[in-house]
């Protein structure tokens, strides 16, 4: 979280100061002296685990009888919204010098953003404005004001046609009416009191349809659900920002109704208001009724860090333009206007109105929903969200009443808490007791160079750098130095030289600061025999227990794990045969080595490198004795290597080489990698020091990718960010799929994995904080243009990127509002890169970037902390963004899952096994093809049926079964008309029983959720049957691993073709496991959703006669195998209240009424 505490920190805080009625405060004060107000007098609260200014708000202040005072840019003329920006048609490559690949592989995404400049065929005009001409929506009376003026947008009829047309609310905001139409105008219009619902997105059968489905974004499309039978009337606007104005003030429309918009009283101030107004009043303790523009600008600064002070002295002189105010004093109500309109985040407001049950802020029950629901956390109390109110809350009068407002809400959405990371690895969390070759290692390459190889110098601070960044690998190249003493440089740095005794000393003191597990030095030596001896008495003397020497077990068949060899410092390097005589002998240099003296060495010399060839080396015994697990080898071809090496032989890779194996041997080279560790160093073309891509070799299964730690850029990003999981220790558990003995895995693989079960991931990039001008760049002043590469990086199949529009002239706090899909192919390698580029008519320069891998994504609304090209956390600089991973749960736990998107039985494609020509194994996968179609149509089945489900509850198939539940409560408490609907939980299976007439809608929600519960039913009681078919054939296939080679030459198979049986051997093994797996978490996601069902019904008060659940889970719903007994499903929430009618629930996108009777009769389609 260091770029979290970065981007937070700031010069002070400003909070509300205590009410003379306030017994006790939560946390202990601090008094703080912040833009030269001296708050010792108003015994100023703050709370020591925030950091941030916390602000309150609430709806802009209002003037009686009118809408609120919107500033000189007031609403959007005509109420049209300007296009912020247009994507870019084409794409351009942005990879800098530094970064291109010398070996010839090929670049597993198309684009990759570190910074570089290139030139664009579209000419941009230059705007020195200072300020974004377009304004956004941040109150509701705002969105009124909006809707009154009108807008034009596409009407959507049922026969996927769409029709322009001018949308208008009326002044009384009764109606809602739209012109053209063939109707008179007493027909084109609708009652805003008989709308039910209003969706964001496409969520009515007419915005499905694939006729419409690609010709418009999810976020420009709306539906409003009205009449009493449940029709939609489906809207396309120009942009997101229309969307949102038209849903929120329509859905406060549909709660609260229009007398609640200008309610507010002159002499009843709102919680944010009040709390403003006492900051000002401690800013003029003269009482003079105002403050000077300077004091002004700092205390708005103060509380909001990365908002620049010229914008804020702007908007201050626009609003007393407006009202014929000028000078240097700013009086009360401009200050409270200018801070509400600065410091409101529009997405932020949209936000807290679909989870408020006041509108004006969160209650501990509104914030409940919110964390559980929506950002996935389990287990969530009153007491919690009490907690996150009494944090993060500004104003007393909010922690009083256990009130979160927007800028609590805000700074709460801004915490720790609400960071993209998962908490749960920031710690190590993978299994740490598997073999050494089993994990990827940081590695770092030429450690001590702080620039390119033929100038960059040589210094110890290299390696301090490199160790605490979580590096497990260093690299470290010994020369003769002058009196005896072996020096440490690399390329022409002769004249910064480090003794190589100094450099012990640092990795001595440094090796263990930021990760226990093992680090691997490696020793490329260019010294004499007699230097040779005074490194190992170095090594002895400095290093100590640490240095590991223990001959390896020759019993053995793998390398020890990391747990096991914790504290420990391994030496890679070559080794004199146990039984050699001699005090010292020759052997043969290793390929780097060779790389590196033909380039450093002139050509008349390198014949003679060390008074020898340069193929051999010289090398004495005392050193020889300290290499012990890492004994380098060289490398001959795989075939040799599965005969003759041993597991504590390793080979070293020039990445040319290593791509031309990656890109001929796929498959041999992620065998390799199963027993062997293998170390890719760059080409010693790359003087530069410039980096290859790591992902190139990862998905071969390659461990050591030594990188330059001093060359920032892409893949250093990719680095870094990966290294980012397990706590940063430097090592990250390999794939299953490459680690286990008997499994087929394609580096290059294009398509889905078999038994590997791929994921859908939803990204909705919604805005940017405080995004800085880029380094160094001085075309259109402080003015810039963002834009947003969203990319994926993993095995080929997975590589993708996509793009956002350009927000002219904000950075802000740039809009985006977009939303893009990935398929996740192989989860475990996948990373995910945030790049955010400033769009220059010049060439478009980096502003920042994030890096994190797949597995450490937390669902929910997230902010993400945007690093520099060199690294480092740019303060108070976030983009926010909406995460959701079809079928997996929040908090991190990662569930291996298939897409949700419907197959019928027809289209349904079937895992199978491949023809080995080996009669006797055929035989035996053959009769697993039956399984294997079994435990497909039993998972399929159940996706099929919940996404059904959602559906119908007008939910994306992205949902959790608790959003589902919440809205068929939701649907029950609002209906005009008395409908009984109740969970029993009596039984293991819930059931969701009618009790009188319902609606047809309902009727059809009550059939879809039978159908899930009957296929969950299905699948819980038959996966261990399945499952045990399938684990029989797994292991009776095994039992001829050993002797297949031998079986298929008996079979006359020979060359190409036993080669060909090995590998689909291999496939229809790890289909048979892996099809076995994806059931066995199929299971435990039906039991995980049937848990939801029981925890969710009891929150919204739906059991049965309003008794507690006492029925268990089925004993088949432990996990597959076991045999504990059955448990009763663990449920963290309360009680429910004793009558759903009290209940308190918010009023969400989809939660409103569903009525009974008859329609009106209105030319629209129905919502389903």
């Amino acid at each position: 979280m260091a770029g979290l505490q970065a981007s937070e920190a700031v010069s002070g805080t400003f909070l509300d100061p205590p009410s003379p009625d306030a017994t006790s405060q939560p946390q202990t004060p601090v008094v703080l002296d912040v833009a030269g107000l001296n708050l010792n007098d108003a015994a100023a609260v703050l709370t020591p685990t925030g950091t941030r200014a916390y602000l309150d708000v609430s709806p802009v202040t209002m003037i009686p009888g009118s809408f609120p005072v919107l500033g000189a840019d007031g609403v959007y003329t005509n109420g049209r919204c300007k296009e912020q920006g247009s994507p870019r048609i084409g794409s351009r490559s942005r990879d800098s010098s530094s970064d291109r690949s010398l070996s010839g592989g090929t670049t597993p995404c198309g684009i990759m953003k570190d910074g570089s400049k290139q030139r664009q065929s579209r000419k941009k005009t230059v705007s020195f404005s200072s300020m974004p001409s377009d304004r956004k929506m941040n109150s509701t009376a705002a969105c009124m004001a909006f809707m009154m003026e009108g807008c034009e947008m596409k009407k959507v009829r049922s026969n996927s046609r769409m029709y322009n047309r001018y949308f208008v609310l009326d002044a009384d905001m009764c109606w809602l009416r739209w012109e053209p139409s063939k109707k008179d105008s007493e027909k084109a219009k609708l009652e805003i009191k008989s709308i039910k619902e209003v969706r964001l997105g496409k969520k009515t059968p007419v915005l499905r349809s694939n006729g419409l489905s690609d010709q418009f974004p999810d976020e420009c499309a709306f539906s409003i659900i009205y009449g009493e039978n449940y029709e939609s009337l489906d809207l396309v606007a120009s942009t997101p920002d229309v969307v949102n104005t038209w849903v929120m003030g329509l859905r406060y429309l549909v709660s609260y109704g229009r007398h609640t918009v200008d309610a507010a009283e002159p002499g009843e101030p709102s919680l944010r208001t009040s709390w403003i107004g006492s900051v000002f009043e401690l800013a003029d303790p003269e009482k003079q009724g105002y403050i000077d523009l300077l004091r002004a600008t700092q205390i708005i600064k103060g509380l909001n860090p990365g908002m620049k002070e010229s914008r804020i002295e702007l908007k201050i002189k626009e609003l007393q333009k407006a009202k014929d105010e000028y000078g240097e004093d700013i009086n009360a109500d401009t200050f409270v206007e200018a801070y509400c309109e600065l410091c409101t985040r529009p997405e932020v407001f949209f936000l807290m109105m679909q989870f408020s049950s006041n509108k004006e802020y969160l209650d501990s029950k509104d914030l409940m929903l919110f964390v559980e629901v929506e950002q996935g956390v389990e287990g969530v109390t009153e007491e919690m969200c009490h907690h996150i109110v009494q944090r993060f809350e500004p104003s007393a009068a909010g922690r009083e009443r256990g009130c979160l407002s927007i800028d609590g809400f805000n700074h709460y959405l801004l915490s720790p808490e609400c960071h993209i990371f998962d908490p749960q690895h920031k710690r190590v969390c993978q299994d740490m007791s598997q073999p050494l070759s089993h994990y990827y290692i940081n590695s770092s390459h030429n450690a001590s160079l702080l620039e390119d190889h033929f100038w960059g110098s040589s210094d110890i601070s290299s390696y301090i750098r490199a160790l605490r960044m979580g590096c497990r690998s260093l690299e470290v190249v010994v020369w003769d130095g002058p009196d005896c003493e072996p020096v440490v440089y690399v390329g022409s740095s002769v004249a910064s030289q480090l003794a190589f005794s100094k450099v012990l000393d640092i990795i001595n003191q440094y090796a263990f600061e930021s990760s226990e597990y093992p680090l691997i030095l490696c020793l490329v030596i260019h010294c004499c025999v007699p230097q040779q001896r005074v490194m190992a008495q170095h090594m002895k003397k400095i290093l100590g227990d640490k240095l590991y020497t223990d001959p390896p077990n020759p019993e053995e068949h793998y390398l020890p794990s990391p747990e096991k060899l914790k504290g420990k410092i391994l030496l890679k390097g070559k080794r004199l045969p146990s039984n050699y005589p001699d005090s010292e002998g020759e052997v043969t240099d290793e390929e780097e080595g060779l790389d590196m003296s033909r380039r450093l060495v002139g050509a008349e010399e390198k014949d003679n490198l060390n008074g020898i060839g340069c193929k051999r080396l010289r090398l004495c015994r005392e050193l020889s004795d300290l290499v012990s697990l890492c004994k380098s080898v060289q490398f001959r071809d795989f075939e040799t290597s599965k005969r003759e090496q041993r597991y504590w032989e390793m080979c070293s890779f020039n990445e040319v080489d290593a791509n031309r194996f990656a890109n001929e041997f796929p498959e041999d080279f992620v065998g390799y990698n199963k027993r062997f560790l293998s170390r890719i160093y760059p080409t010693p073309m790359r003087i530069d020091a410039s980096n290859m891509n790591p992902q190139d070799f990862w998905k071969c299964g390659c461990q050591i990718v030594a990188m330059n730690y001093q060359t920032p850029g892409l893949m250093m990003d990719l680095n870094l960010g990966w290294f980012r999981q397990n706590g940063n220790c430097g090592y990250v558990l390999r794939p299953a799929i490459m680690r286990e003995e008997v499994s087929y895995f394609s580096a290059n693989a294009r398509d889905s994995l078999p038994g590997v079960s791929a994921q859908l991931l939803h990204i909705k990039v919604i805005s940017g904080q405080n995004l800085p001008k880029p380094r160094g760049s001085a075309a259109k002043g402080d003015v810039v243009e963002p834009y947003i590469y969203v990319e994926i990086h993993g095995i080929p199949a997975d590589c993708a990127e996509q793009r956002t529009k350009t927000v002219s002239q904000n950075g802000d706090n740039p809009i985006f509002d977009e939303s893009f899909e990935f398929q996740i192919n192989l989860p475990e390698l996948a990373a995910l890169r945030f790049v955010v580029l400033d769009d220059d008519y010049i060439g478009d320069e980096f502003i920042g970037q994030y890096t994190i891998p797949f597995e450490c994504l937390q669902p929910g609304y997230r902010h993400v902390p945007l690093q520099s090209l060199t690294g480092e956390f740019l303060p108070n600089t976030t983009l926010f963004v909406h995460v959701a991973i079809t079928n997996r749960r929040g908090g991190g736990k990662a569930h291996k899952r298939g897409l949700s998107v419907r197959k019928g039985r027809k289209a349904r494609e079937y895992t199978s096994t491949k023809t080995t020509g080996i009669k006797v194994v055929d035989e035996l996968f053959r009769a697993s093809t039956q399984p294997l179609r079994e435990a497909t149509d039993l998972r399929e089945n159940v996706q099929n049926a919940m996404v059904s489900f959602k559906e119908l509850c007008g939910l994306a198939p992205a949902a959790n079964m608790k959003q589902c539940i919440l809205t068929v409560s939701s649907w029950l408490l609002n209906s005009e008309r008395s409908l009984r609907v109740a969970v029993d939980l009596s039984e293991a299976y819930p059931t969701m029983e009618a009790q009188g007439p319902v609606p047809e809608l309902l009727r059809k929600v009550l059939n879809a959720y039978d159908t899930m519960i009957q296929t969950s039913r299905t699948l819980i009681e038959s996966a261990d049957g399945v499952y045990a078919k399938l684990t029989q054939a797994q292991r009776a296939g095994l039992d001829f691993h050993e002797d297949l080679h031998r079986i298929g030459a008996k079979e006359g198979l020979k060359g190409r073709k036993l080669q060909k049986a090995m590998e689909s051997y291999a496939w229809n093994i790890t289909v048979l496991k892996g099809q076995a797996d994806l059931l066995k978490h199929a299971k435990s996601e039906a039991v995980d959703t049937l848990r939801q069902i029981h925890c969710a019904a009891q929150s919204c008060g739906l059991v049965k006669n309003g008794a507690v659940a006492t029925g268990t889970p089925p004993a088949s719903t432990t996990a597959l195998g076991a045999s504990s007994p059955a448990s009763p499903l663990p449920c963290p929430l309360p009680p429910p209240p004793p009558s759903p009618h009290v209940l308190h629930l918010p009023r969400l996108a989809s939660l409103h009424t569903i009525p009974e009777s008859e329609a009106q009769d209105h030319d629209q389609s129905p919502a389903y």
